[in-house]
């Protein structure tokens, strides 16, 4: 079938049928009166709205902007390798914030010409985008970090602990306005794990400072550094990692595609399931595609509409394409030509 093979799924799933298929073309264009090629009674779905994240999305990038600066002034003149770290940080929240932004607004536009589906799939651009950068910036620090253990400047902690606590309360509200954003968009989940981790590194740097401050033991700025790194790493791993499944069209978490063809075999009239894809496009938009052989007697339009009613069911599946054929035929046969 035409139903881009690459995708994650199954070749061949029996059903509860008649078993003898010779004879029948499972191409595309066989030629089997009453077919549905999968053209009409597709379900829609557009993933996640990226209308209602956008002003989310504004509101933390002008909480993250409005702070960064005074954090970089204060990083310089305090001499403190955790808030310069937390001021990075801050500059790439800003940035990936920005860039999920204008994901968003790209989602939005129509499909048209060649790009079928729009340009959804830039917010999975975006999110990978942002997995990337807290990867690199983790080493970075950690780098540095390590460097100061060895050789740790003198720091001012009680600076640090005013500008720490501000900006814990900076991200606090960050992070809220983003949670009330529909994180099952990769795209606003990377914008939120960059504040969130922001967050922790501001608690982090204010522990830090405290500890200064009563004891004098400035090691405590790198080793606060090198946590923000760990937590760092781990986001970043995180948004490769679901980034990478959407672009390399595996099967969405949470759905199983042997369970998906185990139960349309079994569905009446069903003889046998095959090229079985599931993938996703974006974020909160599966799609499902199949080839389906029913007896010779079924309704191919009415075994269809059954079998899209329960992949929406029961695996909250809305856009499928079904190519319904029925079992056997006699395939044309052409003779060698005499002479």
């Amino acid at each position: 079938m035409s139903a881009a093979d690459t995708h994650a799924g199954h070749d061949h799933v029996p059903g509860d049928g008649p078993d003898d298929h010779a004879g029948h073309d499972h191409g595309a264009a066989g030629d089997h009166a009453g077919h549905d090629h999968g053209g009409g009674g597709h379900g829609h779905v557009h993933g996640v709205s990226a209308d209602a994240n956008v002003p989310k999305l504004a509101t933390a990038l002008a909480l993250i902007l409005g702070f960064m600066a005074v954090e970089v002034v204060v990083g310089l003149i305090s001499g403190s390798l955790a808030l310069l770290s937390d001021a990075a940080h801050m500059l790439t929240d800003a940035a990936a914030i920005a860039l999920s932004l204008v994901a968003a607004k790209l989602a939005r536009r129509p499909a048209k010409g060649a790009m079928t589906f729009g340009l959804k799939r830039v917010e999975i651009l975006s999110a990978q985008a942002n997995g990337v950068t807290l990867l690199i910036l983790a080493v970075i620090i950690a780098i540095e970090g390590v460097r100061r253990l060895f050789d740790p400047p003198e720091v001012e902690g009680g600076l640090i602990l005013v500008v720490a606590l501000a900006g814990i309360v900076v991200n606090l509200a960050a992070t809220w306005v983003l949670a009330q954003a529909d994180r099952r968009s990769l795209n606003v989940e990377g914008s939120f794990q960059h504040v969130l981790t922001d967050l922790y590194a501001f608690i982090g740097t204010a522990v830090a400072a405290g500890v200064i401050m009563a004891t004098g033991f400035e090691r405590a700025d790198p080793i606060v550094s090198l946590i923000i790194a760990a937590l760092m790493l781990r986001s970043g791993l995180g948004l490769v990692r679901a980034s990478g499944r959407v672009f390399l069209e595996a099967a969405p978490r949470g759905v199983d595609p042997d369970e998906i063809g185990r139960s349309l075999a079994a569905e009446r009239g069903v003889v046998e399931i095959h090229d079985l894809h599931v993938w996703e496009l974006t974020s909160g938009f599966p799609m499902l595609s199949a080839h389906v052989l029913v007896g010779r007697d079924a309704d191919c339009h009415g075994t269809r509409r059954s079998l899209e009613h329960l992949i929406h069911e029961r695996f909250g599946i809305e856009h499928t394409t079904l190519q319904v054929d029925h079992e056997g035929g006699d395939l044309l046969k052409i003779e060698p030509r005499a002479g």
